[in-house]
């Protein structure tokens, strides 16, 4: 059935035809709300609660915008919300100053403040000639975290008129709002993210570095997290890098300062082996972080690790030191002792 049979058949409570009018969308709502949260996880619970509301609404749905703009504003409001009921997620780097790298790291914070990743195979291409930012440049992390900075509407505003490309009059009506107000947000929003964005996106800095370059980096990563070489690491660093651990508010800045850190802790000789399989994630470098496990036999999930570029040298790490942060990831669930 085309989507007009199916609006008419889940009209009449059909929820297979439901289930088949919404999937089309589904990818770009999860994307979306994960814009808004900054979690992976809080943007399916508002997926959910958007799309459990677009079924009861949807008898009252009378086709004066499309279906996608109905969803998407069912789905801008569920994770208002959301917002409403949680902290902002936000980046180490923005919780507290920088650590001594001679200390234990912090225990994990109990809350849910951290942002969480967002794997590339979950992202829909639905840029328009209208929007302000590429797709994949409008999951990286950097912009994620300047997004969760902002008041809430503004963050809507924001997403809506630069990431999907809405007019003033279309945002207006998502947020039942005005057009000159949604102007004067989106202006306000504009000020406050460009001061956290980094001078070039990831996409920009990717784009300018040749296939042989991007491969290297990758190769060399692996192997010098493997080799547990740290001065092969730090080699590869900016020298002003940054390296993060959520859900651990401990994070280090300087090339020399996280040398010392991973000497002294994570790539120890006593620490336990590591093993690297390369992915993407927020459009951006990544890699599944397993390690060593002698009751399994096995390397475990550990980490998803995103990377950062500045030129062909590393600018940030930021380590998601959670298994759960493997979700929506096409990785192994272990890998077997060699």
């Amino acid at each position: 059935m085309n989507e007009q049979q199916l609006l008419a058949a889940a009209q009449d409570g059909d929820e297979n035809a439901f289930a088949g009018l919404i999937e089309p969308y589904r990818r770009e709502l999860q994307a979306h709300c994960y814009r808004m949260l900054g979690s992976k996880v809080d943007a399916e619970d508002a997926l959910q609660d958007a799309l459990l509301g677009a079924w009861r609404g949807l008898p009252r749905f009378e086709a004066r915008s499309s279906l996608r703009s109905w969803l998407y504003k069912i789905a801008t409001n569920a994770c208002l919300r959301a917002i409403e009921r949680r902290p902002k997620r936000v980046l180490p780097i923005d919780y507290g100053p920088p650590s001594d790298p001679h200390n234990a790291s912090s225990e994990p914070l109990i809350e849910s403040v951290w942002i969480e990743p967002f794997p590339d195979t979950m992202l829909a291409d639905t840029a328009t000639s209208e929007a302000r930012y590429e797709q994949r440049e409008a999951v990286e992390l950097a912009f994620i975290a300047a997004l969760q900075h902002l008041p809430a509407r503004q963050r809507a505003v924001l997403i809506l008129r630069d990431v999907l490309g809405y007019s003033a009059r279309e945002t207006a009506e998502a947020l039942d709002a005005t057009p000159v107000s949604i102007d004067s947000a989106l202006q306000r929003a504009h000020k406050a993210v460009d001061a956290r964005l980094p001078e070039r996106s990831q996409q920009a800095t990717l784009q300018s570095l040749d296939d042989g370059d991007l491969k290297r980096v990758v190769e060399d990563f692996v192997a010098a997290w493997e080799r547990a070489d740290v001065d092969a690491v730090v080699a590869m660093l900016a020298q002003d890098a940054v390296l993060t651990m959520p859900p651990q508010a401990t994070w280090f800045s300087g090339a020399g300062t996280i040398g010392a850190f991973l000497a002294a802790y994570p790539l120890a000789p006593d620490a336990p082996r590591i093993r690297l399989v390369p992915t993407q994630a927020n459009g951006q470098m990544a890699f599944g972080h397993y390690s060593w496990r002698a009751e399994e036999n096995a390397f475990m999930p550990h980490a998803i690790t995103v990377l950062s570029l500045s030129g062909a040298h590393i600018a940030e790490i930021t380590i998601f030191k959670s298994a759960e942060a493997f979700g929506g990831f096409d990785l192994p669930a272990r890998i077997e002792a060699a």
